[in-house]
């Protein structure tokens, strides 16, 4: 097999066979694309999430999440933006050695970049201080000059995203995310010439050959706006799908290509008829769930292949276009994690990875220098900068260069993807399990369990609450919870199931609430939590309360309710009394508080249990409750608040009269209960930063039973599908591995028995100190309104004492495979 074909002439069975060969088989392959297929296999590394990576190339590294790679005119110079949570910057490379030559510090930038014509200028978004950072270019080196002013600063909603220059009329188009406008400025005055309302929130802009058009992807508009440059008004629109992202001109302009991150797709449109002439599916799979978000696009020099950087699928997607309308895929090459650009010089691609090339164990974070802490007031004190291991900015992005591969190397590339790969089409009906299991293996199929409930918790790694039970893989050192404070999540795990190598999807709460819901996260989550996480400005635009945050097919309600499943919420995606997404009208319960830490989750499992008693007694008790403790978030050292031990044993003790109150029910032998923190960000584990507790409870699940199955957030909401019959979301719930393992055959009528809370749960924070002041900076009143690496620390340190440090690390890198698939270890040496 040297290439694949396009999607659209190819049967289901076809393609089925034809990944099955690119898997497997070895067979028939010419000597040099077996022996890159077995360089790639074998320095294979498996991300947490059960996907793998094999990037090609070398690699350079960057700061935090690198958005946006450009090339300079005279294709000298290459520009990153890095717009991550720790650390933002903007770096200057090399284009012939690919080295870095300098990076500029900056408090806050965002994706937009332009060089000058002449190549002595660099213009760069400056992020919420509504501003367009300027540098010229001297002896390699970035020097900063007066910026180009929009408006004031955050609080001020400006926040530019893309910028186009068109550098002869000295003119500056720059888009914007949060006033949804464009901003036509004059680069000699610095003054803002115009302002145009775009109507919907902005990613990127192009201008088109003879500079007489701009196009801009609105990202929450589902569509490309056409601006007339000379009459500087919006003079049209082209329909797209979801999240449209980067774009890209051929160079006579007549065919626009357009990534939409929300729909596995890339559009390509006529500029002179304005209309979609195909679109080209990115997916491995045909009519894939989403999960692959383009993002980042790039032509070879003759224009003939099309480059697009997959994020959530780990690679680029390669396209024969020489022919415009009967486009054809020609395969696959993989990339690092989550690829954000893609750029052409020559013969080369450089690639960034956005979260770098490996996941990491963070034993020692969050835990900053307390000298490194900046003494800044206001909701959301700025980051710290450092490379400590807060999750946020734990993963550094990397710049990779390498050859763009003939046709036999590109087949190599194309299975190592696939092998990378835990999704396939057959997976979205078919799930692993076992015969008789109560877990189905087919999606349809009936299962004895009849209700599920699913409670959301907040941001415990696995070794802060159960690294003391000596019968799993922890570490009692870096123990704050120890099972004094959660006897009952250690008596769910000593009881029931004790899962050790459990790990969330997410790094946090903006992201883990839509993983925990909908398995995915979509791009303009993933690409925008890290700006108010790193104290930058920006709001909280999850759980879903913007459209634009939501993934394209909803949440686990929404595809519910298209399956005829009743459902009912308990507190999550519905705030204030009222539902945060209209799916949840009529379905939610009006009466249960939503997130407050000044609430007590055992009030809260008291409003649940009157609920569920007068559903259960009237016959209408829903299939699906998803409920809501969050109060294991803390309220760190705030004066007056909960110490960190009461929140958490409040916590525990809600979690347990839940599950006590459903065992001595009617329903238990019919009923699950699965418990899941959103993230895990707020604390460190030996193993993995995204390593975290999960417990199962109910009437079918096994007693006294110690599994060490790698399960993730996704594999937990593919388990309540099966259950359900629902089809997975996403391809990350559709490739995860069901928990089919924690399950028995016959059910179990023990019931059980809540623990009495083993410290005082009126307990207050009563010492005005150095956290204590810090803590009452933060805005608690959300979730992750603050600076979640200091505030870690402050729990910490509340727990364990002021001059309390974590200790040093024990573990890193996460699994590294030998070829064949054998595990070499289960981590190295890392002393990051």
């Amino acid at each position: 097999m040297k290439t694949l074909f396009h999607w659209g002439v190819l049967s289901l069975a076809a393609v089925c066979l034809l990944v099955v060969s690119c898997r497997k088989d070895t067979s028939g392959k010419s000597g040099k694309e077996l022996a890159v297929y077995k360089e790639l296999s074998a320095s294979r590394v498996q991300l947490p999430n059960g996907w793998s990576l094999t990037p090609v190339g070398t690699s350079t590294e960057l700061d935090d999440l690198p958005l946006n790679l450009v090339v300079s005119p005279g294709k000298k110079y290459l520009a990153v933006s890095n717009n991550g949570q720790s650390t933002q910057s903007i770096s200057l490379i090399d284009a012939r050695t690919g080295t870095v030559l300098d990076t500029a510090r900056v408090g806050k930038a965002y994706l937009g970049l332009a060089f000058s014509d002449d190549e002595k200028t660099l213009y760069a978004s400056g992020g919420n201080d509504n501003l367009i950072l300027t540098y010229s270019l001297e002896n390699n080196q970035l020097v900063k000059h007066e910026p180009i002013v929009l408006g004031k600063p955050w609080p001020v909603r400006i926040s530019p995203v893309g910028i186009a220059l068109d550098d002869a009329a000295h003119r500056l188009y720059v888009v914007t995310k949060d006033d949804s406008t464009l901003y036509i400025c004059d680069t000699r005055t610095r003054q803002t010439l115009k302002k145009v309302p775009l109507g919907a929130a902005a990613y990127t802009c192009l201008l088109s050959p003879d500079k007489k058009e701009l196009y801009v992807s609105l990202w929450g508009g589902s569509r490309v706006a056409v601006v007339n440059t000379a009459a500087q008004t919006v003079a049209g629109e082209v329909p797209t799908n979801k999240n449209p992202n980067d774009l890209l001109l051929t160079r006579d302009g007549q065919y626009l290509f357009v990534a939409n991150g929300n729909d596995n797709t890339v559009a390509v449109i006529d500029t002179k008829s304005r209309r979609v002439l195909e679109t080209l599916t990115t997916s491995l799979f045909p009519d894939a769930p989403v999960g692959t978000t383009p993002n980042g696009l790039a032509l070879s020099e003759d224009e003939n292949t099309l480059y697009i950087a997959n994020a959530d699928n780990n690679c680029l997607a390669v396209f024969d276009v020489s022919t415009k309308g009967r486009s054809r895929s020609n395969g696959f090459i993989p990339t690092g994690w989550y690829p954000t650009a893609v750029k052409v010089i020559g013969n080369r691609l450089f690639v960034c990875n956005g979260k770098g090339l490996t996941s990491k164990a963070n034993p020692k974070g969050p835990n900053p220098s307390l000298a490194k802490v900046p003494q800044q007031k206001g909701p959301n004190p700025q980051a710290y900068t450092g490379r400590d291991q807060y999750i946020g900015g734990l993963f550094k992005g990397t710049l990779s260069v390498f050859a763009i591969p003939d046709e036999e190397t590109l087949a190599a590339y194309s299975r190592v993807v696939y092998e990378n790969t835990p999704y396939t089409k057959d997976k979205e009906l078919h799930a692993e399990g076992e015969k008789g299991n109560p877990i189905p293996i087919k999606v349809g199929d009936p299962s004895p369990i009849k209700y599920v409930f699913y409670i959301i918790k907040e941001n415990r790694t696995y070794d802060q609450v159960l690294g003391d039970m000596k019968e799993g893989n922890g570490d009692a050192s870096l123990c704050l919870f120890p099972e004094k404070v959660t006897p009952n999540l250690h008596a769910l795990a000593r009881e029931f199931v004790l899962l050790d190598n459990f790990y969330v999807d997410a790094e946090v709460s903006a992201d883990g609430h839509n993983w925990s819901s909908a398995a995915y996260a979509n791009d303009y989550v993933e690409k925008t939590w890290v700006t108010s996480y790193g104290g930058r400005g920006g709001t909280y635009d999850y759980e879903g309360q913007k459209e634009i945050a939501h993934p394209r097919d909803g949440f686990i309600w929404d595809h519910c309710q298209r399956a005829g499943i009743s459902f009912r919420t308990y507190g999550w995606f519905a705030d204030g009394g009222k539902p945060n997404i209209k799916t949840l009208a009529g379905h939610y319960a009006p009466h249960f508080k939503g997130y407050d830490l000044g609430y007590m989750d055992i009030k809260r499992e008291e409003a649940w249990e009157a609920d569920f008693d007068s559903l259960l007694a009237i016959g209408k008790l829903p299939r699906l409750s998803t409920v809501r403790f969050g109060n294991d978030h803390t309220s760190g050292a705030a004066v007056g608040k909960p110490t960190p031990f009461a929140a958490v044993a409040d916590n525990d003790l809600a979690v347990g009269r839940f599950v006590e109150h459903l065992s001595k029910s009617k329903i238990w032998k019919e009923a699950v209960v699965f418990v899941l923190e959103d993230d895990a960000q707020n604390g460190p584990d030996h193993v993995d930063a995204h390593r975290s507790i999960a417990f199962v409870a109910g009437g079918m699940v096994k007693r006294g039973f110690v599994d060490h199955t790698m399960y993730s957030t996704s594999g937990m909401l593919r388990t309540m599908e099966l259950i359900l019959g629902l089809k997975p979301m996403s391809q990350y719930d559709a490739a995860a591995v069901p928990m089919w393992r924690c399950f028995a055959k016959t059910p179990d009528k023990r019931t059980f028995t809540a623990r009495e809370a083993g410290v005082d749960l009126s307990q207050r924070n009563v010492a005005v100190n150095f956290n204590s002041r810090r803590t009452d900076r933060f805005n608690l009143s959300v979730p992750d309104a603050i600076d979640d690496l200091i505030f870690s620390e402050i729990v910490w340190q509340t727990v364990r004492g002021d001059k309390s440090v974590m200790p040093a690390p024990r573990r890193g890198a996460f699994v590294r495979l030998k070829k064949g698939g054998g595990e070499e270890e289960e981590g190295e040496d890392d002393d990051d």
